[in-house]
């Protein structure tokens, strides 16, 4: 075993995952007794090198469930790392008094760590977010590969087998459906064939030159007008107004009354009646 673990201490499997594969091959398969010896060292005294003799010896049965998900179009050497990452976690949390092998404990691990990776990965934006989605995901696609669209009958038929609403199905059916595009799309399209890229029909009414000159004309106007408003004011509602309003560090309501000699509430009622006079005259002037 000693050749093999040197072996597998240089190979990655996106370095070349052909010679993972044999690498991780080679390695012997543990007996019941060898797993149980190893697997108690590592849960009662924490030895490393028992983790990793665990981890290497069962490579290759990450490898067997990684290959189940070779249809999503994603990197295989990247659903075998997962899958190790997987292998891993289930290696420190296994306790050899459950009385199960190691790879009866570790499947579930290991498919979570792929499905999560997988999720991250299959489209640019995520297919499935919630517990429900995520469930429905990997069970109706299993489902698509033998049926077209959905139909009723078949719609509620999974809904039930899954215990979800068939609304829920049927938008994952479409999510499932969809692909994504490129908002410029391909470089090498031709003419006849570019103007599908969401580019090309997709407005910014933000930088319409009409929409920006309305927008800057308002701005100026109701600024001008609140200007005006304000000069009908006497000094000190002025004052309060911008002080309270349109001033970067704004004066709390105490600090106004501490400079004019009232109370709070005083400076209160006269900020209120000054909006009141501010709205009036700028709802006259429209």
């Amino acid at each position: 075993m000693g050749t093999s673990l040197q072996l597998m201490d240089k190979l990655v499997p996106g370095a070349n995952l052909e010679s993972y594969i044999q690498a991780a091959s080679r390695i012997p398969i543990l007996t019941v007794d060898e797993e149980r010896a190893l697997s108690e060292r590592l849960y009662y005294e924490g030895d490393v090198d028992a983790a990793r003799q665990l981890i290497l010896s069962h490579l290759r049965f990450v490898i067997h469930i990684a290959r189940s998900y070779s249809g999503y179009g994603l990197n295989q050497s990247d659903l075998v790392q997962e899958g190790n990452v997987g292998l891993m976690k289930a290696v420190k949390r296994f306790n050899p008094e459950y009385g199960v092998r190691l790879v009866s404990f570790a499947v579930h691990w290991i498919k979570a760590e792929i499905h999560e990776f997988i999720l991250r990965n299959w489209r640019i934006v995520k297919v499935a977010t919630t517990k429900a989605q995520r469930k429905l995901f990997f069970n109706l696609r299993g489902q698509k590969k033998k049926l077209a669209w959905l139909s009723h009958d078949e719609l509620n038929a999974v809904a039930a087998d899954l215990g979800v609403e068939a609304r829920v199905v049927r938008e994952m059916e479409g999510r499932l459906s969809s692909h994504d595009t490129a908002f410029d799309g391909p470089m090498n399209d031709d003419e006849d064939s570019a103007y599908q890229a969401p580019a090309y029909y997709l407005e910014d009414h933000r930088s319409n030159p009409a929409t920006q000159l309305e927008r800057s004309d308002w701005t100026e106007d109701s600024n001008g007008r609140l200007m005006q408003a304000l000069s009908t004011l006497d000094d000190r509602s002025q004052d309060i107004l911008r002080e309270r309003w349109l001033s970067e560090t704004k004066s709390t309501l105490h600090q106004l009354a501490d400079r004019y000699g009232v109370s709070a509430e005083r400076i209160r009622q006269l900020e209120k009646n000054a909006m009141k006079k501010i709205r009036l005259h700028m709802q006259e002037a429209a």
